[in-house]
């Protein structure tokens, strides 16, 4: 089963005297790329949460917010009077600008991040591992949505293979045909330049065979068969990360596909082939958000 790399994850719980809430947000991405924003008592454990989430996830853009509300008995504050000073000359001086009352500016400045932070605050052993189960129950949560989105990607990609090989069947009925026109349209043209007695007719074949093995179509056609149902095998695969391998896989399907319509020389199956390589643009297109 196929998982996205889009979708979005939350989880609310309570750690001693602190509710934590994390939410976590993927898009897709070539790699695992990670925005992680945590309340400064939590700095230690970045690392670990960071190394919790790039196990859990794959790859993909990865946005996680941590958020805490305060339960419980007050707790001694510190207040970042640099930092404040830092917000205050800016934030003066727009209020002087938009002609606002200075008297508030204050209330706006301790709400800002990082100014007031609890003093020595950290997790102990025991709480770390209640939120690393918070954490792992807003990942659970994206996965159930990703899965979700999976199955209606699967869906759409078995659609799209199914049918190029709709395409291909055609191509294999009109084939025979192809290779009856060229050699009337060759003898035509030589029995009105040259004159019906005055070539070799022996000689005609040997070309003719000659030519329409140089453009038979069938080596192109058993490999993009297989390609496509080794697509639909690895759809079945249980493992996560197919994304880049059926990238792969299609790309070999392209490359079939091109080579076809190079040597088709025949209206009707280059019309296949277009049709093929439109299916083949709309399976690449969801195969980039597939994890």
């Amino acid at each position: 089963m196929l998982k996205s790399m889009t979708g979005f994850g939350r989880s609310e719980q309570t750690v001693g005297d602190k509710t934590f809430l994390v939410d976590i947000k993927s898009l897709n991405g070539k790699q695992f790329e990670l925005s992680l924003k945590i309340p400064a008592f939590l700095k230690p454990f970045e690392f670990d949460i960071r190394t919790i989430l790039s196990k859990k996830l794959g790859r993909g853009t990865i946005d996680c917010t941590v958020s805490l509300k305060e339960s419980g008995a007050a707790k001694p504050v510190s207040i970042n009077t640099d930092l404040a000073r830092a917000y205050y000359q800016p934030i003066a001086e727009l209020s002087q600008a938009l002609n606002l009352d200075p008297s508030h500016i204050l209330s706006t400045l301790i709400k800002l991040p990082e100014v007031i932070t609890p003093t020595g605050e950290t997790l102990t052993d025991e709480e770390w591992d209640q939120f690393e189960k918070v954490i792992e129950a807003a990942i659970e949560n994206l996965t159930t949505h990703r899965l979700e989105e999976g199955k209606i990607m699967e869906a759409d990609l078995l659609l799209r293979i199914s049918n190029i090989q709709k395409q291909q069947d055609i191509i294999a009925t009109l084939e025979p045909l192809r290779k009856t026109k060229i050699k009337e349209g060759l003898t035509k043209v030589l029995e009105d330049n040259v004159g019906k007695e005055n070539y070799d007719p022996n000689r005609l074949e040997q070309e003719l065979i000659y030519y329409i093995e140089k453009i038979d179509l069938s080596e192109e056609q058993v490999r993009l068969k297989t390609h496509c149902e080794y697509f639909k095998t690895i759809l079945n695969e249980p493992e996560d990360g197919k994304g880049k391998k059926l990238s792969f896989v299609l790309q070999e399907i392209g490359r079939e596909i091109n080579t076809t319509g190079a040597k088709a020389y025949d209206s009707s199956i280059q019309k296949c082939v277009v049709l093929m390589k439109d299916e083949l643009e709309k399976a690449k297109e969801q195969v980039l958000n597939v994890l």
